[in-house]
């Protein structure tokens, strides 16, 4: 039986709904495709972030979690499980996109044992890195991400990088497609200059702009040992938009004697007045899937130095967009931040062309495209 590629989908999107890349990822793909004529249902313990619940055709289904003492820990996959039933069911979904392995994917899995018949949403499992660099090397969870892997209907990752590096850690069942992520940039609401002044920088000083949740994995130490190793620290700034813990970094800036130098804020939730003031970004993953904060810095014209890691090169064009260093090198890092700060064309020839690669590859509207003939594609082959 042919589908129809025309009629609009019921989708439903299980995600985190933190400020982490994967949240952000799902609740602005959830957005595009419900702007497109989608029906689209989040499903999360809480609303995520930012996600606009005033367009049509965009719902959000809470998780009760109850806290019984038989438990020693609250479980959440349960009561997931049973809400995405009870969504799947009530509202006839046609996909069912969930991202990462463990929790969602089980939880899915569950949830399609529960029902009993009529229509089935086929359970489509985006995997973000966590559920393979990380989980996956445990062996107490390892098996049942790749149970959660192999019984998904479909399965993507986002980068080359971490495709390769599923199959190598699960040899996994179902073939993987690589869908990318995207970013559609924001205007800013203030002028750059106005932000600079609001910072605190004088005439002549330069700003490098640095965002994450700060976890060990992105090595911010490095960039602020990077940033006291540069020729030009007496006239650069370093800006922080920190999504986690910020007291270890505190403390290393102090032992540097940064404080001049470093600027750490928590909880911005509008980034872009922040990178268009900024003149690049500088990333120092130990590993990285895919890098959206770097892909956020580019599309707003903004070059980057970053570690050349997993999917990082599928991002940066080396030499063109921005400027790949060796893991774990702080000098290199400074050396590129040197570069950068003494060569102001350099920076606009690189950021020129960093947004317009990120508008030909990374456009939101080309990636929900791509997500959507997946699912359709998937819908063929079961119908």
């Amino acid at each position: 039986m042919a589908i129809d590629s025309q009629k609009p989908l019921r989708i439903g999107i299980v995600c985190y709904p933190s400020i982490g890349g994967s949240g952000i990822l799902a609740t602005r793909l959830g957005e595009i495709l419900a702007k497109a004529g989608h029906e689209v249902h989040f499903i999360s313990y809480e609303k995520p972030f930012h996600l606009d619940l005033e367009i049509p055709g965009l719902f959000f289904h809470p998780v009760v979690i109850n806290e019984y003492s038989l438990f020693k820990y609250p479980d959440y996959t349960l009561p997931l499980s049973v809400r995405i039933a009870e969504v799947c069911e009530t509202h006839e979904l046609d996909i069912l996109h969930v991202h990462y392995a463990v929790p969602h994917a089980t939880a899915a899995l569950l949830a399609r044992l529960m029902m009993n018949g009529g229509k089935r949403a086929l359970i489509v499992t985006t995997l973000h890195g966590t559920d393979t660099n990380l989980i996956g090397q445990d062996p107490h969870y390892r098996p049942i991400i790749k149970y959660s892997i192999d019984h998904s209907d479909g399965v993507t990752t986002v980068s080359h990088s971490l495709k390769q590096q599923t199959l190598e850690t699960f040899t996994v069942k179902p073939p993987i497609e690589v869908i990318p992520n995207f970013h559609d940039p924001k205007p800013a609401r203030r002028q750059p200059e106005a932000v600079r002044r609001a910072l605190g920088l004088r005439d002549g000083e330069t700003l490098a702009l640095h965002m994450s949740n700060l976890r060990p994995v992105k090595r911010v130490g490095d960039i602020l040992q990077a940033l006291a190793h540069s020729k030009h620290k007496d006239s650069l700034r370093l800006l922080i938009l920190a999504g986690g813990p910020t007291e270890a970094f505190e403390k290393q800036v102090r032992e540097l004697g940064l404080e001049e130098r470093v600027s750490i804020r928590t909880d911005v939730e509008e980034v872009a007045d922040y990178i268009e003031a900024c003149d690049f970004g500088v990333y120092a993953s130990e590993q990285e899937s895919f890098g959206l904060s770097i892909l956020e810095t580019l599309s707003h014209g903004k070059t980057v130095v970053a570690t050349r890691t997993g999917g990082i090169p599928e991002v940066v064009h080396d030499g063109e967009t921005g400027f790949l260093v060796p893991v774990a090198d702080p000098q290199a890092l400074a050396s590129v931040i040197d570069r950068l700060i003494e060569d102001p064309e350099l920076r606009q020839r690189a950021g020129a062309a960093a947004r317009r690669d990120v508008q030909a590859r990374f456009g939101g509207a080309q990636i929900r495209d791509q997500y959507v003939s997946f699912y359709r594609k998937l819908l063929e082959q079961r119908g």
